[in-house]
């Protein structure tokens, strides 16, 4: 044999080029994480750098690039995926050497479009005359593979560069809250690029038992997360509270962030963490899409229909008088909803059904036997189709349900007497595209309503009613007498008086017995305590308009107050000359103090605050990286919830 035989290839470093400023962070968007591994995005190129100890010669060397996930690697479950260097020989992921120089070669490497997402071991064999040699386990070469909206190959492609920096890159967000007429907005640090948040976001998918195979599917993953965000039935991040008593966790309007949620969760290998109500779970969900490369963003839903039995209508029960009936009213209205949209391709559904998605983890109803909704199309819900999966007649009973008050009758027997159209799905918001503005959608998941329905709404209803959502057929005769409450800007504690304008349609005398009831309510709509109960006896004129003013005073409603300050006020009554039931709704959302966050520096330290006196404290913090950011506070006790300050803030290099 000749002496002059090329001695096999021998691998003396394997550089995956994982520094922030190296060509493959920057050009993947990963270079905001904070982590020390590679972070890259399917179906798009990367590179990594291979030293031999002597160059390569593409004719005689065979070597291959490995990629390994999970603990039994195999190439027909995408687990074991092999990248070969030459056209000749290529699997479901394409190399190519793109540069070499002496014993250095670069290699590109483009992963499939549908590949599992998740943490890859990397390995480089070659095949020598006494088999093959392969390099050994380098943890600090491992690679995260995610989601990537950038390529239009990926389901998840978003087809517009400042939504993309919007729903993928942006840490900050605004959740809004409160009521549609005074609405509310909480900043919130999502914090998806901070150090453990992505580990943690792989650790839920295996506290589920999520098969690795499944991991590349956005839909699977996104109907996952939406069962494991909550604690129920499976030992999900965030156990759920809306009972006003959370003397074992954080309060849910003491949260600022995502971030501490998701490391407790992960760090203590998936103990539960206390407590949520529906804008965490939103956030933090919201924090696992932006994470793991998924378009997201967080929608607020003003009066959401909480219904029991699926029939798009919520009962409220009124007595023969036209007094309310809080025993027999069941359904609730929640003054406002949060949940997800996501951003996905539907393969699955027909064509038009792409794009943004529903997925709710608040645990509401199950779906599937677990707590779980979406993602349902949101174009699905809008058109009323919805049979197509995952619970859209869920979605599409928030927005759209009536709002239908019946008297009950002697023997038992209810009469639908006046029906509102309007009231539920009122308006459908959130955090406009990089600036801090909201951005009105109701119109993505309904056609305008009215007085009279526009036909477009007609037609949807009446496809909704195909597909077994049952509306309230009854007519209810016109009155000619009007009654409304109109909104006030109330401050915690104030007096305030509750106005109900009469309006006399007739041209004769009309009177009625009015009960005007006021109710503090969580914000999920159900009731904690009375605060007033008034009975005026109210005479119209012809043609009349009247103003009837109810004083309700502060320490009437103080001590009752529920952490987010809502009273429900609802007058109801009977026009004796016709029998005519006239109801008006108005749920006024008191305003808390204001907190005021300023950079400074001193310190002070006081514990009580006495009415009208304000306190001044000091916390110390480093930044991470330069840019402009935001500064959040909360402030939370007893007496007192969700109570917020934010400012602006720009960190130089």
């Amino acid at each position: 044999m000749s002496q002059h035989h090329t001695k096999f290839l021998d691998i003396w470093d394997v550089d995956v080029l994982k520094r922030p400023q190296d060509i493959n962070k920057q050009a993947h968007h990963t270079h905001l994480y904070s982590s020390d591994f590679l972070i890259v995005r399917r179906a798009q190129e990367f590179q990594i750098k291979i030293t031999f100890d002597r160059p390569y010669k593409p004719a005689e060397d065979k070597f291959a690039v490995e990629f390994v996930i999970g603990p039994s690697p195999q190439y027909s479950k995408g687990t074991y995926i092999p990248v070969f260097p030459t056209e000749e020989r290529q699997s479901v992921w394409r190399g190519r050497i793109v540069e070499t120089s002496d014993n250095v070669i670069t290699m590109g490497i483009t992963t499939s479009p549908e590949c599992i997402v998740g943490k890859y071991m990397i390995y480089v064999s070659v095949v020598t005359p006494y088999g093959i040699r392969r390099t050994r386990r380098e943890p600090k070469s491992d690679i995260y593979i995610l989601f990537n909206p950038w390529s239009p190959a990926d389901p998840v492609f978003l087809d517009d560069e400042e939504e993309r920096e919007e729903c993928i890159m942006n840490e900050l967000g605004i959740i809004y809250h409160g009521t549609y007429d005074d609405v509310s907005e909480r900043a919130w640090n999502y914090g998806q690029f901070e150090f453990g948040v992505l580990d943690a976001c792989l650790f839920i998918m295996d506290k589920a038992d999520m098969p690795l195979s499944n991991r590349g599917d956005v839909i699977k993953v996104t109907r996952v997360a939406s069962a494991m965000l909550n604690s129920r039935d499976d030992d999900g991040v965030l156990v759920g509270n809306w009972s006003g008593d959370y003397t074992y966790g954080v309060p849910p309007t003491s949260w600022t962030g995502s971030v501490e949620i998701l490391l407790d969760y992960a760090g203590s290998r998936g103990t539960p963490v206390c407590y949520a109500q529906c804008w965490v779970y939103a956030a933090v969900f919201n924090t696992f899409l932006r994470c793991l490369g998924i378009p997201g963003r967080v929608v607020t839903n003003f009066f959401s229909a909480h219904d029991n039995d699926g029939n798009l209508k919520m009962d409220i029960i009124l007595d023969e008088n036209g007094k309310l009936d809080r025993n027999r009213t069941k359904d609730s209205i929640w003054n406002y909803h949060c949940w997800n949209e996501c951003f996905m391709a539907r393969s699955d559904l027909p064509p038009g059904f792409g794009g943004w998605q529903v997925v709710d983890a608040t645990p509401q109803e199950t779906s599937d036997g677990m707590f779980r909704c979406g993602p349902a199309s949101v174009a699905a819900v809008k058109h009323g189709q919805i049979c197509y999966p995952f619970d859209a007649p869920f979605v599409f009973a928030e927005v759209n349900s009536d709002v239908i008050f019946y008297r009950r009758q002697k023997d038992g027997t209810l009469e639908a007497v006046k029906v509102n159209q309007t009231h539920v799905g009122r308006m459908v918001l959130t955090k406009a595209v990089l600036h801090d503005g909201r951005r009105d959608i109701t119109d993505h998941y309904k056609f305008p309503e009215g007085e009279r329905r526009s036909p477009e709404e007609r037609r949807v209803l009446e496809k909704a009613e195909e597909f077994g959502c049952q509306r309230e057929k009854a007519s209810v005769p016109q009155g000619d007498v009007e009654v409304e409450i109109p909104n006030l800007d109330v401050r915690v504690g104030d007096n305030f008086d509750v106005t109900l304008q009469f309006k006399n349609n007739s041209d004769q005398r009309r009177s009625a017995d009015v009960y005007i009831t006021g109710t503090v309510v969580y914000y999920t709509g159900v009731p904690s305590a009375e605060v007033l109960f008034k009975t005026p006896k109210v005479k119209l004129d012809p043609l009349q308009s009247k103003d009837e003013k109810v004083l309700v005073r502060g320490e009437d409603y103080m001590h009752k107050l529920v952490e987010q300050a809502n009273i429900h006020f609802i007058a109801t009554g009977k026009i004796k000359e016709t029998g005519q039931i006239i109801t008006a709704m108005k749920v006024i959302s008191m305003h808390n103090p204001k907190l005021i966050v300023k950079v400074r520096l001193y310190s002070l330290l006081l514990l009580i605050i006495a009415p009208g006196t304000s306190i001044t404290w000091i916390e110390t913090f480093s930044p991470r990286r330069a840019g402009s950011t935001k500064l959040i506070a909360s402030l939370d006790c007893a007496a007192l919830r969700q109570v917020y300050g934010e400012t602006e803030l720009t960190i130089q290099q």
